[in-house]
């Protein structure tokens, strides 16, 4: 080879290893950013990066989250298979406290981010107190009744005569204490939309951490600790979270975060509690729609024996585990919707929401692509019945084909809520869930032959047309134009 050209090409292989490198250096930078916490103003600068600052955080909150579901069902167990169905009848009932928590957060997002944009930090900090007041008083109503009357709501729920006698104080102490759900759900909403979200990641982490580590402590009696059987459960969950919410506000009041609580805040203001109220609704509307379908889905899918629901159920618990990364890309993505509309940059704010989709879309499509091809191992993981097992990989594999599409519609329906209109996606869920879902999974299922196979099937038919139809509804752009 010449010299010169010899010369040339290795000046030129140095400068894309430099610029490789360079990269690499750049997205471990903004990965430590990420998880340390970061000042940057989300409504400038490149839209990767705010992305990911935005993402990293939610996506570990999400694992710790299903990390300590996992573990605190596995300790409960060792109780017994009363212990593990007291749980999941005290979840059921506890439901309505997460679409409450979940609504109440989502409104917060939208009119807190939306305040952040428009430079007004002060203004944020008060939206954050009505949040928390009304979270408070809301909760007051479920706390009450709840630890009142455990037992008889154990009862009306078809549990065992076992269970209502000797089990009802775990769900007296997670329908009495239900405001620490309440509060974290709020507080942490407060964080993300303000773009604290590493913030909201290290509140979890140590609720979380807290929890599985009193946990054995608490339901086994380990050392000086009583023995409380599944009791201790209870009370492991809610001081974990309890702690948090106290973590929570001294942050507030004495982190020096972009929300920053003073006594001039806390004033009641009527009119942004029933602006929180108002979008609020169609939140927990979604949410209850969501439950109801998944019920009867249920339902349909019982006609073909208890083996069939079990492996459907298996399915659906690693899928839920799955989404759960993806549900933050989704939060990151309704942050930067409410502070670029704030700030007056729609476009900015649409870019975003096109950025994150792909993202979540090709994150979600992977994942789908190993459960297509190695179902079976994961099922395994659960079960060896046959029967089961084969339901499972079925409904597993099937139900993966539709995570391409249901990664780019999470992002386009949480958008909408970020942008302060929950009554779009609302109307969304009920086209799509109940319109759509359930009706065609009965026809496929009972009256096409295809059995078990044609619920699996409507799911993913109707979560494509979701997506589709918030795609086309994100396209008009009218959501730009929403005033909170």
């Amino acid at each position: 080879m010449i010299p010169e050209l010899k010369t040339y090409f290795t000046f030129m292989e140095t400068g894309r290893n430099m610029a490789r490198n360079k990269k690499i250096i750049l997205f471990f930078r903004d990965l430590r950013e990420a998880v340390a916490g970061t000042e940057q103003d989300f409504t400038e600068g490149r839209l990767s990066r705010a992305i990911l600052l935005l993402s990293i955080p939610a996506v570990l909150e999400m694992i710790m989250e299903s990390i300590f579901v996992i573990v605190d069902i596995w300790f409960v167990s060792k109780l017994g298979s009363d212990a593990v169905a007291t749980v999941g009848l005290t979840e059921s009932l506890i439901t309505i406290v997460y679409a409450i928590s979940l609504g109440l957060a989502t409104a917060t997002t939208s009119l807190v981010s939306r305040r952040i944009g428009e430079k007004h930090p002060d203004k944020a900090s008060t939206t954050a107190f009505q949040a928390i007041l009304t979270g408070i008083i809301v909760s007051l109503f479920i706390s009450v009744p709840g630890a009142l009357y455990a037992s008889r709501l154990l009862d009306l729920m078809g549990a065992s005569h076992e269970i209502v006698n000797r089990m009802s104080e775990y769900t007296k102490i997670m329908l009495g204490g239900n405001i620490v759900i309440m509060l974290l759900f709020i507080i942490n909403a407060i964080f993300r939309s303000a773009g604290d979200a590493a913030i909201a990641m290290r509140v979890l982490w140590v609720g979380n951490i807290i929890n599985i580590i009193l946990d054995p402590l608490l339901i086994f009696g380990i050392g000086p600790f009583p023995e409380m059987g599944i009791a201790g459960a209870a009370v492991a969950t809610t001081t974990g979270r309890g702690i948090a919410v106290i973590y929570q506000f001294w942050l507030l009041f004495f982190g020096k975060k972009r929300i920053q609580l003073s006594f001039r805040h806390m004033e009641i203001d009527f009119r942004i509690i029933a602006r929180l109220i108002r979008l609020s609704l169609g939140s927990i509307g979604q949410n209850l729609i969501g439950t109801t379908s998944w019920i009867a889905l249920v339902r349909i899918i019982s006609v073909f024996g208890s083996e069939i629901v079990a492996g459907y159920t298996i399915a659906i618990r690693i899928v839920s585990f799955s989404l759960l990364p993806s549900w933050g890309i989704a939060n990151a993505a309704s942050t930067l919707v409410g502070q670029n509309l704030g700030a007056k940059k729609p476009d900015r704010a649409q870019r975003s929401v096109m950025i994150t989709g792909f993202v979540n879309m090709i994150l979600l499509g992977t994942i789908g692509l190993f459960y297509i091809i190695f179902p079976g191992p994961l099922i395994r993981l659960f079960i060896d019945d046959p029967a089961v097992l084969n339901s499972g990989i079925e409904c597993l594999r099937i139900i993966s084909v539709g995570f391409v599409s249901y990664g780019f519609g999470m992002v386009m329906v949480n958008s909408f809520n970020g942008a302060g209109d929950t009554t779009t996606p609302l109307k969304i869920n009920v086209f799509a869930f109940w319109m759509i879902e359930i009706p065609l999974a009965w026809i496929l299922a009972i009256k096409s032959g295809m059995n078990e196979n044609g619920v699996f099937w409507a799911i993913v038919i109707a979560e494509s047309i979701m997506t589709i139809t918030a795609y086309l509804v994100f396209r008009r752009g009218k959501w730009k134009l929403k005033e909170v």
